[in-house]
């Protein structure tokens, strides 16, 4: 199966993507002109940061690429930074180098990516054009960008090339209303991308409704998730919205959607196709305005081969497959993820090296939710001690 970055590169954007060039640099400005222009990007120049911010208000962007030259005239990059942070929050921000023509990757990264933007921008082959994460890197050629630029999720902690591509993937996908489809074992992490994806999604001000399908029963699952009218059913003494109508202009997320009964799989497809709910119990159909993103350990296609899960209801979930990577395939980020969470149940403890041995040689099943726990049972168990040893760690 095709990685989800491999699916993106068939992707190719009909809408040109503002892309703000701040530079004193003539000769850079020339070039990205020549360079970067229709179908795929729509160039605007600025050569100060006041010019910039003018352009930006006239334009009214909240969604574009602003490549900076940090040697403005009139401003401290810092300052000009934090003032485009503020106004236009989804601009995503790439430092240039004028005089190499290098790319620092990041909301003004100081670690630049061994290539040149223009190479980078033409390389042959499809590329990825998106507006939040607009550094065009094909898939081939994305394994050396992560050796050099970072790219980091804000609730999850890794540096592994594993987690590099969740975090690339994540950041493409999330300023679209794609559906989304996260998997992965228990304990990876699926609720933290979703809510990244949201967090990051021009839905972020709306809600963000989590339903987890195998912790409502079945009989309630369907008027939780559609909603009911008053006298639908024993005990329904009022009218109600479900979860579905409550993320209106927001983002639903729901959680374990492999353990959703199949006899309710069939509104749910209706639903994504439509933008439409029907209460239970009412007759009239309301409008929705929601963006999807559902989660699941199972094996999605097992489930459709026994008839358990409806194939329509997967393609149309899939849209866009995020896939999260055992924590065992990770291990590199075994050192960071134990120590952040050291910090946050004991901050005065610190690991021995003795104790992260131990940790490296087990096999977590349950993932990182068990590597919390175990961190967790730790800080307990070194008391008024300072550093968590071998005898604290029980898995």
């Amino acid at each position: 199966m095709s990685s989800p970055i491999t699916q993106f590169d068939r992707f190719e954007d009909r809408v040109p993507i503002d892309v703000f060039v701040v530079s004193p640099n003539p000769k850079l400005q020339q070039e990205l002109q020549e360079k970067l222009g229709p179908p795929r990007w729509n160039v605007i120049q600025a050569t100060s940061g006041s010019g910039a911010l003018e352009v930006l208000h006239k334009h009214g962007t909240d969604d574009g690429v602003l490549l900076l030259d940090p040697l403005l005239p009139d401003l401290e990059p810092n300052e000009f930074n934090a003032i485009v942070r503020d106004r236009f929050p989804n601009t995503q921000i790439l430092m240039l180098n004028s005089h190499t023509g290098q790319l620092l990757v990041g909301s003004a990264s100081p670690t630049p990516i061994s290539t040149k933007l223009v190479d980078v921008v033409n390389r042959n082959g499809a590329v990825h054009t998106n507006t939040v994460l607009p550094t065009v890197v094909d898939h081939e050629s994305s394994r050396h960008h992560l050796q050099d630029g970072r790219f980091k999720l804000r609730g999850m902690i890794g540096e592994s090339e594993p987690m590099q591509r969740v975090s690339i993937v994540t950041r493409m996908v999330a300023v679209r209303d794609t559906t989304v489809l996260v998997t992965g074992e228990s304990g990876t992490g699926k609720d933290l991308v979703a809510q990244e994806i949201h967090l990051i999604s021009p839905r972020r001000k709306q809600p963000f409704i989590v339903v987890n399908c195998s912790a409502i029963p079945e009989t309630l699952l369907e008027a939780e998730l559609f909603g009911y009218t008053k006298g639908s059913f024993t005990g329904a003494v009022q009218s109600r919205i479900g979860r579905i109508h409550a993320a209106h202009g927001g983002t639903l997320f729901l959680d374990e959607i492999g353990d959703m009964p199949l006899s309710l799989q069939s509104k749910i497809l209706r639903f994504l196709e439509q933008g439409e709910v029907q209460r239970l119990g009412g007759n009239d159909n309301l409008k929705v305005d929601v963006r999807v993103v559902a989660a699941t350990n199972a094996d999605l296609k097992k489930l459709i081969s026994q008839q358990q899960f409806r194939e329509d209801l997967y393609y149309r979930l899939a849209v866009f497959p995020i896939h999260l990577p055992p924590l065992r395939d990770r291990l590199s980020d075994l050192d960071e993820l134990a120590t952040a969470f050291v910090v946050r149940f004991h901050p005065g403890v610190s690991l021995s090296r003795e104790a992260l041995h131990v940790l490296a040689q087990h096999r977590w099943p349950g993932n990182v939710r068990e590597l919390r726990n175990a961190i967790e049972r730790a800080t307990i168990l070194v008391g008024s001690g300072h550093e968590i040893k071998p005898e604290h760690i029980i898995l």
